[in-house]
C-alpha cells in the first residue's frame, strides 16, 4: 500500500493542470505505515477493507491529490483520509503551482500528518 501511496504522491496534482512529485521521508512512511495498520487493526478485513483518500494540506486549503483501494478485490469496510503538509520551510516556492508556468523540482512533505477514519458500515448488522 506504501508503495501506491508513493506512486500516487510521485503525480499529484497541485494545481489546474500542474504536477509535482511530493517526496516522502523515510520517517513520515514508517509513522503513517504504523498508523495505517492501528486503524486498520480491528477492521473486518484489516487493511485490505480500506479506501485511502491523499490529500495535501497548504495553510487552510486541503488539496485532494488521489484516491486508492487497498485491495481492489474487497468491498471496502472503511475510509481513511490521509492528510499530509509540505514543509512549511517550501512555501515561497510553491506558491508559483498554483499559478500557470514551468514545473518545479519535488517537494518534500513534512513529518506532520493527520488520518481521518469513517465506517462504510454499521457494527448492528
Amino acid at each position: 500500500l506504501m508503495d501506491v501511496v508513493q506512486a500516487t504522491l510521485g503525480r499529484a496534482p497541485l494545481g489546474a493542470k500542474r504536477c509535482s512529485r511530493l517526496l516522502m521521508p523515510a520517517q513520515l512512511q514508517a509513522q503513517v505505515r504504523t498508523e495505517l495498520l492501528r486503524l486498520a487493526c480491528s477492521e473486518p478485513c484489516g487493511l485490505r477493507g480500506a479506501l485511502l483518500d491523499l490529500c495535501v494540506e497548504h495553510g487552510k486549503a486541503c488539496h485532494d491529490v488521489g484516491h486508492i483501494a487497498a485491495d481492489p478485490a474487497v468491498v471496502p469496510t472503511f475510509q481513511l483520509t490521509l492528510v499530509l503538509r509540505l514543509d512549511s520551510r517550501l512555501w515561497p516556492k510553491i506558491q508559483g503551482l498554483f499559478a500557470s508556468g514551468p514545473a518545479f523540482a519535488p517537494l518534500k512533505l513534512s513529518t506532520g500528518f493527520r488520518v481521518i477514519k469513517k465506517k462504510l458500515y454499521s457494527s448492528e448488522q
